[in-house]
């Protein structure tokens, strides 16, 4: 046989497919994927897709400016068309002609279950959202280690603020695995306890590609950190249940890496005109100090200090004077108190009572005001003006 070009081959698959009358005119339901508008020709692009299976599909524009609705991903919707083969790529794809609105699909369903349930228990409520760290030391960043989406962040974090360390944990990020591999990734994060923030996600695809992120086990976890996560999954268009528990939803993993770390330029930019500004208020408070102070030395006290030591010396005398006459008045006064308060005293000696004949009987050198603190035999001292006398009591007369 001779050998067959590709596109030969191609074009003779297509030509057995729209030779079947069958496949010309079939009517397909399903629900929409990977949904692209292509605005510049005006064309849809988009996967049709069961729980078993999916096609390719494409509606020229002048089909699509007719479908009275808006598609999008999620929508479950009934074709009419023709199935044939793009022989370039060698792939056979549905062209649809007629496109009508059936409701959502169901994992579209299952989205919405999820997030009404998560939503009713608070867990997407504003006041929990943390504030993000000023100046993070460290950044644990979830998701693949081959995929553009770490390279962006560690790309952009590095250029913004290289003093902030990344912690990568590769993670798979969709397939069976990509639930638990988060989840393990999310523990150990948690158990190091250095970590300031978290950024959880990875680049666009398909609904069916970021269905990992629409867990409903990964976004309690999510919701159980001990501090802020970022979500950053697919594209801006793109929305998970991820998205909407983490403390900020970044629409791609680029812009996850701008909203988590400061920008160093604008940090030294910020401290220069700090202190540009702190020079500045030193030297007006500087010249204003000067100023008063040449101010000071322009006075006449300065200009002739010795008329300032001649009125201190003036002043000096005059309080030395009525501090000496301050004194001596007070003096005298003290000395006239004394003298009062010794005459009052000397009046009332003892003394002066024995000089003028009177004596005072002691017993045991105790004063006796009675003759009833003496008994007969009892030996008595009295003292005089001049001396004692030793007695001996005879008898007691009343």
């Amino acid at each position: 046989m001779q050998a067959l070009s590709v596109k030969q081959l191609n074009l003779f698959v297509k030509s057995l497919i729209e030779g079947d009358v069958r496949l010309s005119n079939v009517t397909v339901t399903g629900e929409i994927s990977n949904f692209k508008n292509h605005y510049q020709s005006g064309h849809f692009y988009f996967t049709l897709k069961d729980e078993d299976a999916q096609i390719r599909c494409v509606m020229f524009r002048a089909y699509a400016c007719r479908v009275p609705f808006a598609v999008r991903d999620g929508l479950k919707v009934v074709l009419r068309g023709r199935v044939s083969l793009y022989e370039k790529d060698g792939q056979y794809q549905f062209y649809a002609e007629e496109m009508h609105e059936q409701g959502l699909g169901d994992i579209s369903l299952q989205f919405q279950q999820i997030k009404e349930r998560l939503a009713k228990e608070g867990l997407f409520d504003e006041e929990n959202k943390r504030p993000l760290p000023r100046f993070p030391k460290r950044i644990a960043v979830i998701t693949s280690d081959t995929g553009a989406a770490v390279q962006d962040i560690l790309n952009i974090t590095a250029r913004r603020y290289p003093l902030c360390e990344i912690m990568l944990c590769p993670v798979a990020v969709q397939g069976e695995n990509a639930v638990p591999s988060m989840l393990d990734a999310l523990e150990r994060v948690y158990a190091l306890s250095n970590c300031d923030a978290i950024i959880i996600g990875r680049g666009g695809g398909s609904i069916e590609d970021l269905w990992a992120f629409n867990s409903e086990i990964l976004a309690r976890k999510i919701y159980e950190s001990p501090i802020p996560v970022i979500s950053a999954v697919g594209h801006e268009t793109d929305f998970t249940i991820c998205d909407f528990v983490a403390d900020l939803r970044a629409p791609t993993p680029s812009a996850a890496a701008e909203l988590v770390v400061p920008d160093i330029n604008e940090i030294y930019n910020f401290l220069n005109k700090r202190s540009d500004a702190l020079k500045n208020a030193l030297l007006s408070k500087y010249n204003l100090n000067k100023a008063k102070f040449q101010s000071v030395c322009e006075k006449s006290i300065f200009a002739k200090p010795e008329k300032l030591i001649q009125q201190r010396e003036e002043q000096l005398d005059y309080l030395t004077e009525k501090l000496v006459m301050v004194f001596a008045t007070t003096l005298k006064n003290q000395q006239s108190r004394l003298s009062n308060a010794a005459s009052k005293l000397d009046a009332l000696s003892p003394l002066k009572v024995l000089a003028r004949g009177y004596s005072i009987a002691e017993i045991d050198n105790k004063p006796i005001t009675s003759i009833n603190d003496a008994e007969k035999g009892d030996k008595l001292t009295l003292k005089l003006n001049d001396g004692k006398l030793v007695c001996t009591v005879d008898d007691k007369v009343i």
